[in-house]
């Protein structure tokens, strides 16, 4: 059972999801089997009207449950709901989907010691790696250097002053709302920290085409929406990645046409083009060859990817400048069942 109210809390857990099913409840049952030592903390459950069993099965396990009551519901309206109704001096995200590793809420407590950090984040990594080609990819995506860093994603540990200070998450964002909030907090003074020490599993649950593909679309959106909200702001943040993004993403479109034309006119021409397409993947297979030492095959498999979304994320990004013309708001893009 969670701490009642008139416990002074240090740390509250905000957890948030839509329909996670037994995703939710591996992930509040991870929340209790942490290592707390003498951390006195709450969780609140932050449900965007799920049409499962979450809300009751949150409830069942201890947590404070709220309910986003808004027709356009998404990730960052959900996480200020949760920590404006937090008591703890840090707030712990995490997403309904994953799975919190013991050690890691005083690993990063302990990180948190130092008075210019505002947040320390771990390593997630998927939970079921296997369970498909796009998992077992996507997996690596997880994979960042440690030390000092420029935004953290959705699980986090954050001082609840640093929230409170530049007022919490952007709720008009519908995706990359923790590196445009991360924007913010580094205006304001404040560091982050990615700490070299397990943090959660993850259960992203990808398994067509047709769930890749959403994915990296939203991905898109969220480049172009917020690239130009930090140039706007004179930050450097996804400038040059999302005008790499748009690049790659038309070439990748026209590739093939060059090819067949190449075929037809050149044929020598269309070797030429395999030649340095093969010499442009083994590059990229080499430079995330960091991510998984000595796995040759899987670098390879996973160069194809980091290109190969970036077909989907062009049509984000085309689809948030459609949207912007027309001042008109992107639905959330859900890529799971």
């Amino acid at each position: 059972m969670y701490h009642q109210n008139h416990t002074r809390i240090d740390v509250s857990v905000v957890v948030i999801g839509l329909n996670e099913g037994t995703r939710l409840q591996r992930c509040l049952q991870s929340v209790q089997q942490a290592h707390w030592g003498q951390t006195q903390h709450e969780v609140i459950y932050v449900d965007s009207h799920s049409s499962d069993s979450s809300v009751a099965n949150a409830q069942a396990l201890g947590a404070q449950v709220i309910v986003l009551d808004d027709a356009s519901p998404c990730a960052a309206k959900a996480r200020n709901l949760g920590w404006q109704a937090a008591r703890g001096d840090y707030v712990l995200f995490l997403d309904g989907d994953t799975e919190l590793h013991p050690e890691f809420v005083q690993r990063a407590l302990d990180t948190l010691s130092e008075p210019k950090l505002c947040a320390a984040w771990g390593h997630r990594r998927e939970l079921r790696p296997q369970q498909s080609i796009y998992t077992k990819l996507l997996d690596l995506d997880w994979v960042y250097p440690t030390g000092r860093t420029l935004y953290f994603g959705g699980d986090v540990l954050v001082r609840r002053a640093a929230l409170t200070q530049v007022d919490g998450f952007d709720p008009s964002l519908k995706a990359g709302e923790e590196p445009e909030l991360c924007a913010r907090l580094r205006a304001a003074g404040w560091e982050i920290e990615h700490i070299d020490a397990p943090m959660t599993r993850h259960d992203l649950a990808v398994t067509s085409l047709r769930a890749y593909w959403l994915r990296a679309y939203r991905s898109g959106i969220a480049y172009a929406e917020v690239a130009q909200r930090m140039r706007l702001r004179g930050d450097g943040l996804w400038q040059h990645e999302a005008r790499r993004d748009f690049r790659h993403g038309l070439l990748f479109m026209a590739a093939p046409l060059l090819l067949l034309g190449a075929l037809w006119t050149e044929p020598a021409l269309a070797l030429a083009i395999l030649a340095l397409a093969f010499v442009y993947l083994a590059r990229t297979a080499l430079r995330c060859a960091w991510k998984a030492p000595g796995q040759w095959m899987l670098c390879a498999q996973y160069a194809v990817h980091v290109h190969l979304q970036k077909i989907p994320a062009l049509f984000g990004q085309l689809k948030w400048r459609q949207a912007a013309r027309r001042h008109a708001e992107i639905a959330l893009v859900n890529y799971k069942k």
